[in-house]
């Protein structure tokens, strides 16, 4: 930790696309990560989610639960339920106005606002009283073809307000940097990757000797909005989706098409897939299946929509990403209501797939090396944090650029938390926040 005289209390949140941690730094300088007591067992890690449900006994009607809670939730009532995940990705798009939950219109302050609250419930005495310094971490880069930073602060700021303390914003690659840099007795210069759900993120620092006045010093920082939710559909898309009859044909009057990708479109996305399930949807593909050459596989397609499957399919497609990055091939298996599809798949297979996305990563690597004004050469250290940071041609991406021996991981899901309780104890906060909101 860098060396200082004094500390202040402080809150570090790293709201993540799939999961968000909370680190609480005391003023004698130790952090300690908020744990939570789930339904299935005790973690730091807090998933990202939520779950309504009509109530007329509750105040407005509706019921709602948060992380493992919320999964609980719609699995005990999937049809009486509404589940959404991943709602950060939606905070820089202007397109996005609200969330159509039962008879209400949720906006993105009030997802976050109900999130929170459950967050906090759920900590316990750990979050009870909230000290005056919130560090919350963002993305370099926000989710989206064309994010909009400026909107995206907005609804953080609407969210947070929540808290009722001043929020302080910080890159999330530089909360892992500044946690790392505890681990360093010399001066370094050290790159992070941060790969979370939504965004990869990647920021260099300057880290000065252990006494130094200033013992962290970001010099630059570039992001891509490509994570492990598009590693996830890449699978889904080449695995899944020709299972429910993506690529297969149609019968219209004497011609056999092939069926338009529209109809799959929604699968990107855990929470556009959830909306599939109206009446106009369900008889426009119950036609599809009339006219299908392969019923059966459209039936499938109507299975996971009708029965509200989707959620479970995509844990097994998670399940299947984490097994090829300790295997060269794995078993995708899933069965629901109405619904049993398997398939098998190799660790080549799925690096073909991301081969783009692979593309864009190095990319964005170029780009904050070029903005620091350095070569590979001059980096010391490579630290990769988030989930994505555990796949072999993520890994393989940066020791063929900057060598095996300069790479370091751990604390994958935890590390950017710790960092910004860190950096909310500092003297030189004001050094590490981000004021301006253009996109980097």
């Amino acid at each position: 930790m860098p060396a200082q005289t004094s500390l202040a209390p402080a809150v570090g949140i790293d709201f993540g696309t799939t999961n968000s941690v909370v680190a609480r730094a005391a003023a004698a300088g130790s952090v300690d990560l908020v744990r939570f007591t789930a339904p299935d067992q005790a973690s730091a890690v807090f998933r990202s989610a939520l779950c309504f449900w009509q109530d007329d006994a509750l105040r407005g009607g509706l019921g709602h639960e948060a992380g493992p809670w919320a999964i609980a939730e719609f699995l005990a009532d999937p049809q009486g339920s509404r589940f959404l995940q991943s709602f950060k990705s939606v905070a820089a798009s202007a397109t996005f106005e609200h969330a159509p939950v039962f008879n209400k219109r949720l906006t993105f302050e009030v997802l976050g606002q109900r999130f929170l609250d459950h967050l906090i419930d759920h900590a316990g005495d750990a979050l009870r009283d909230l000290p005056e310094r919130i560090v919350v971490g963002r993305p370099v880069r926000y989710v989206g073809a064309r994010p909009d930073p400026v909107l995206a602060r907005s609804r953080y700021n609407g969210m947070f307000a929540r808290l009722g303390c001043e929020i302080h914003y910080v890159y999330e690659p530089l909360g892992a940097a500044y946690g790392f840099a505890s681990r360093l007795s010399d001066p370094a210069t050290l790159l992070v990757a941060d790969f979370g759900g939504g965004t990869s993120d990647f920021s260099i620092v300057r880290v000065e000797a252990p006494d130094a006045p200033r013992r962290c010093v970001p010099l630059a920082s570039a992001g891509v909005g490509i994570a492990g939710d598009r590693f996830d559909f890449r699978i889904m898309d080449q695995l899944v989706l020709p299972l429910l009859g993506k690529g297969s044909t149609y019968r219209s009057f004497d011609k056999v098409l092939e069926i338009p990708p529209g109809y799959f479109a929604d699968f990107s996305d855990w929470s556009r897939l959830a909306l599939m399930r109206n009446r106009r949807t369900l008889a426009e593909l119950g036609k599809l299946r009339m006219a299908a050459t392969d019923a059966e596989a459209i039936g499938r397609m109507i299975a996971v929509v009708e029965n509200e499957l989707g959620y479970g399919l995509y844990e097994a497609v998670g399940a299947v990403k984490r097994d090829l990055s300790s295997q060269t091939h794995a078993a995708f298996t899933f069965e629901g209501e109405g619904l049993s599809v398997s398939a098998d798949v190799s660790r080549a297979d799925f690096e073909r797939w991301i081969a783009p996305d692979l593309a864009q990563l190095e990319a964005g690597v170029d780009r904050v090396l070029a903005r620091a004004g350095m070569e590979p050469g001059q980096i010391d250290h490579v630290f990769l944090t988030g989930g994505s940071s555990l796949i072999p041609a993520v890994r393989r991406l940066f020791e063929q650029r900057f060598g095996e021996s300069r790479i370091a991981s751990g604390n994958e899901l935890t590390s950017i938390a710790h960092g910004l309780a860190l950096i909310g104890s500092a003297p030189d906060l004001a050094e590490w926040t981000v004021e301006e909101v253009e996109e980097a």
